[in-house]
């Protein structure tokens, strides 16, 4: 019975959709922050990367999020003010978190960090 609540809490997780966010000053609608977690989690699937880029990376958590009780480990990924979903390039300062069963733990962003490539959550992450 365990496992199989267990494995319903994975199933839901992954089921449910994106909620919108703000990093910073921008916003991201749940559209644009699921685009971002499915190229993400194909990316880490298929064990490749966006372009000649480094993401998705392995994300180490320094800050100490909680990321919904989602547990690691984790990837970090851009997701982009353009709208456009990221293919490799300039990342930006904000980013969608999956963990490697592609359920998204939260975003975060680089934007109001005091420590220099440090992150801070955005809202609804913490």
């Amino acid at each position: 019975m365990r496992l199989f609540i267990i494995s319903l809490s994975a199933l839901l997780a992954t089921a449910l959709p994106a909620p919108q966010t703000t990093c910073g000053t921008q916003k991201y609608t749940a559209a644009q922050i699921t685009a971002a977690k499915n190229a993400a989690c194909n990316y880490v699937r298929q064990g490749t990367t966006a372009g000649s880029s480094k993401y998705p990376e392995s994300y180490q958590d320094r800050e100490g999020f909680t990321f919904h009780g989602v547990d690691g480990p984790y990837y970090e990924f851009p997701i982009l003010s353009s709208g456009k979903v990221y293919s490799g390039g300039s990342p930006g300062a904000d980013r969608i978190i999956i963990n490697d069963d592609c359920i998204l733990a939260g975003e975060i962003t680089h934007t109001g960090s005091s420590v220099t490539n440090g992150f801070v959550g955005c809202a609804g992450t913490s």
